[in-house]
């Protein structure tokens, strides 16, 4: 029975992993660029696209077979292996901490560096165990029904990656989902925790010329006859305070002006394109956006862009793509959390998100009026 049970949780475990993966393509593409930015291999970001697919379709059907036992003789050693190897990287990730968010849920569950290496610990604990019992997990109705549950199984899921791709993923994790209210969402609660710091103080020994650093607790602000404080050292974080699901969210002019508040509180609509970056954005999609936002400013409805590109070629790209509405800069990491495409558009109304689209997925002018509810 514990057998059954050991290969049941590291499936379930694994297909989940996989799929908040795999139906947000673009999310593990930005993870992987993070590590690869973190660990001074810019190089390699060119792959991180086709890394972040292959992990997640790699992580589900290693979840699927385990759950419909497909052949397990062969599979419970790749498991074994995959799990080997993550353990190892994931203890030196939370050893260095590059990145505080593991990724390895995608932003369906944020980790931590440290809870995803003890994850680990347990996931290959079961992974040995199903390896060493591999022999003794013969199927009474043989492989043909494995085999077509994990077939039906994968054909489905990719169906949902490449949907997932082409629009925009089919389960929103991201704190920017339709329904939510930006400005509640940045506000932090009355006696929240905040972050708490240690302070080092550096003080020089009088005698021996030695210098020190002290904490708080510890430094010798007494004893002016043997030490003379010099400098405030580096802070460190001891305990991380609570930080708001927005927290980074900005609408700035040309000359730095954060205006966010203008849009936020507009009670008839506001139309916002997300472009992180304009050399990159798909102009055809553009197009569409900017035809929608003539009917839309025609109806007094707000139009604006939103991009992490310098403003200097602002009217270049509008004279490109027919665009007659603002553009103002915002974080470019932000831009990429609200809406998984590049162009996409968002629909807010008193600060509430009403609408996300991909490119693909933008209105026509007529349909304008039943996107924004009365």
């Amino acid at each position: 029975m514990f057998k059954h049970i050991s290969r049941i949780l590291l499936g379930l475990t694994f297909v989940f992993s996989g799929f908040v993966k795999g139906i947000d393509p673009w999310g593990s593409a930005y993870k992987f660029t993070d590590y690869f930015n973190a660990f001074q291999m810019p190089w390699l970001t060119n792959l991180a696209f086709a890394l972040g697919i292959l992990l997640a379709a790699a992580e589900f059907f290693l979840g699927v077979a385990m759950i419909f036992n497909f052949f397990i003789r062969l599979t419970s050693w790749f498991m074994l292996a995959f799990m080997l190897f993550f353990t190892g990287l994931t203890f030196v990730l939370a050893l260095t901490n590059p990145v505080t968010d593991c990724g390895c849920f995608g932003d369906a569950l944020v980790i931590t560096n440290w809870q995803t290496f003890y994850k680990n610990i347990v996931l290959l604990a079961l992974a040995i165990f199903v390896f060493i019992q591999r022999k003794n997990f013969a199927s009474k109705n043989g492989p043909v029904l494995s085999i077509a549950m994990t077939g039906m199984t994968m054909v489905v899921y990719f169906y949902l990656v490449t949907y997932s791709y082409n629009h925009l993923p089919i389960i929103d994790f991201s704190p920017y989902k339709v329904s939510v209210n930006i400005p509640d969402a940045m506000k932090i609660p009355e006696g929240a925790p905040k972050d708490i710091y240690e302070n080092n103080l550096i003080y020089k020994n009088l005698k021996s010329g030695e210098e020190k650093a002290f904490t708080e607790a510890n430094y010798p602000w007494q004893d002016t006859l043997n030490w003379k404080f010099l400098k405030m050292g580096d802070q460190k974080l001891i305990q991380k305070g609570y930080k708001p699901p927005i927290h980074d969210f900005r609408i700035e002019t040309p000359e730095g002006e954060d205006i966010k508040d203008f849009f936020l509180y507009d009670e008839k609509g506001t139309f916002i394109v997300i472009a992180s970056n304009l050399q990159k954005t798909n102009k055809e999609g553009f197009k569409k956006i900017a035809q929608l936002a003539i009917d839309a400013k025609h109806k007094g409805y707000n139009f604006i862009a939103l991009t992490a590109t310098s403003p200097d070629s602002f009217e270049a790209f509008k004279n490109e793509t027919g665009a007659q509405f603002d553009f103002f800069n915002t974080d470019e990491i932000t831009l990429k959390t609200i809406v998984r495409s590049n162009p996409g558009l968002i629909l807010l109304k008193k600060g509430t998100i009403l609408g996300k689209y991909h490119f693909n997925d933008i209105p026509k002018p007529e349909e304008l009026e039943d996107q924004i509810p009365k």
